[in-house]
């Protein structure tokens, strides 16, 4: 655990659980449409003549307008519906900025995105890049954000209601035999349709929200702020957004830092295998800690006993859920709990927050304090609204690549292969990761490498017991991209960039004010 704390980390906490919330669920996008992927399974640079002939939309000068915070910008970018065939229209893009305060020279724009994909990119900015970003990259960059389409304010994809969703997160997971089966289905199949139907909006943009879509939507952000080549920071999911940038645009590749990344070349089933596992090294981290603090709730012994006795309670609360004490009437069953579990593995700063929530909801059954990291999870406000991250997520991830699974059978042979990953977690996630079976919209997609040959120098992060973009993938981006740097944190949580370490910070920030990448293979702690 690190001792030294951002001074947003709160803020930042709660904005990067939220953005990566919904990478729990399905595997990582893919590539898409038609020509940007070469024969070999490696994502090909678009042609030199693409930006000619979208040249309305790279000619375009944003009307800037105050909002937000004091010091915010937003205007409203046009991009192509359907980047093959611009007359079908176009998609409002949110974009939002934090000019430069100096002194010092300016050294352009710098666009971050916090992940999901889901998370909004604008609401982050606003949040905390643009106020929490070391003073020294916020006095020579412009801070810029743009929701990827889908997603907030760019035309959002929505699916359910909020009585809907409350239905959604409380459904049964891990079926215990066919009707509960069949009822997992029908709430997956009722939550695809929904995204269709719900609204014309979800309903036009829906075949349209994949990630090379979204990396083209920021190449026009980097004409709009007049940079010749994009400087970019990304996380979890953010990092995939990034990778597929510097394949499709390799020449225009200014400095990229992917933080907690991602592994474009693995199917979707190895994916969530793979992250289901990097769920397990997180929660054993935790659990380590926990039991040798007095009081732990989940009592003394071995990580692994007390992983044993956390599966119990989940066990139990599948019988019996107890009270939470929400005025909506929620109580708190084994997904709900499950998911609250998680929600805190992504920052070590919440264990103390979880093991209160444990204690409460396994010696005093309440559950309030569970159901709480839950609806931090999902972006549940107070009033019963959910924002549309975990609608974005899916549509996204369902687009990108096929399915893991496409059947219960499928899941049922799987499943012991996710318990080996993940004794507390394996059989949830495994079942969760069927929710694309039914998807309303063909994938355009596949796993695939990006290289992204002749770019300039790109830093990606791990993070060693990351639990949603294990530490392995990093390793493996690294590698694929042909001018990869590999910077290491040895340590917990989901990203490395603002967490407390002076080392990744260093690191980081002297890339991004001199163009200086650390020596491959760099490790901090």
């Amino acid at each position: 655990m690190y001792s030294r704390r951002h001074p947003h980390t709160a803020r930042r906490r709660a904005a990067l659980i939220a953005a990566a919330a919904g990478l729990l669920l399905v595997g990582i996008p893919a590539c898409s449409p038609k020509s940007s992927q070469a024969a070999g399974g490696t994502l090909a640079a678009l042609p030199s003549s693409d930006e000619a002939r979208l040249s309305t939309y790279y000619d375009q000068d944003p009307k800037w307008r105050k909002c937000g915070a004091p010091g915010f910008e937003c205007a409203t970018l046009k991009a192509p519906l359907d980047y093959d065939k611009p007359s079908a229209g176009d998609i409002d893009l949110a974009i939002s900025r934090k000019k430069a305060t100096g002194p010092g020279k300016r050294l352009g724009s710098l666009l971050v995105n916090p992940g999901g994909p889901g998370g909004s990119a604008v609401g982050y900015l606003q949040a905390y890049a643009g106020i929490g970003y070391p003073k020294g990259v916020r006095a020579r960059y412009d801070m810029v954000a743009v929701d990827p389409r889908g997603v907030a304010r760019s035309a959002p994809v929505t699916c359910l209601d909020g009585k809907q969703m409350d239905t959604y997160t409380q459904t049964d997971v891990t079926p215990d035999d066919a009707g509960e089966q069949k009822r997992l289905s029908a709430a997956f199949d009722t939550f695809a349709k929904g995204c269709e139907t719900k609204d014309r909006t979800s309903r036009r943009v829906l075949p349209h929200v994949s990630t090379v879509e979204a990396a083209r939507d920021m190449d026009l952000a980097r004409a709009a702020v007049g940079d010749e080549k994009l400087n970019y920071v990304g996380a979890s999911y953010g990092t995939f957004l990034g990778a597929t940038y510097a394949g499709l645009y390799p020449e225009r590749v200014g400095r990229l830092v992917l933080d907690g990344a991602m592994d474009p070349s693995l199917p979707a089933r190895e994916l969530n295998r793979q992250q289901t596992a990097g769920f397990e090294t997180a929660f054993q981290s935790f659990a380590k800690d926990c039991v040798s603090r007095s009081g732990c709730p989940l009592g003394t012994g071995t990580p692994k006993q007390a992983g044993q006795r956390l599966k119990a309670f989940f066990t139990k609360l599948d019988a019996t859920p107890i009270g939470t004490g929400d005025p909506d009437g929620r109580k708190l069953g084994e997904s709900l709990a499950t998911t609250g579990v998680i929600a805190a593995m992504y920052d070590e700063g919440a264990w103390p927050q979880l093991r209160e929530a444990l204690t409460a909801a396994m010696t005093k059954k309440d559950g309030a304090g569970l159901l709480a990291l839950s609806d931090s999870y999902y972006e549940r406000d107070p009033d019963g609204k959910y924002a549309n991250l975990m609608f974005a997520n899916a549509a996204v991830n369902c687009l990108d690549q096929p399915p893991a699974f496409t059947s219960p059978k499928e899941v049922e042979e799987a499943v012991p292969s996710f318990e080996k990953a993940s004794p507390v977690f394996g059989a949830g996630l495994a079942w969760s990761a069927l929710n694309c079976a039914s998807w309303p919209v063909k994938p355009t997609g596949e796993a695939h490498r990006i290289t992204a040959d002749g770019a300039a120098p790109i830093v990606v992060v791990g993070t060693t017991r990351d639990p949603a973009t294990p530490y392995p993938w990093a390793k493996a981006l690294a590698a694929q991209l042909s001018s990869g740097h590999l910077l290491t944190y040895d340590g917990d949580g989901h990203t490395a960039y603002g967490r407390g370490s002076d080392c990744i910070d260093g690191a980081i920030n002297t890339y991004l004010l001199s163009g200086t990448p650390p020596k491959d293979g760099k490790r901090c702690s």
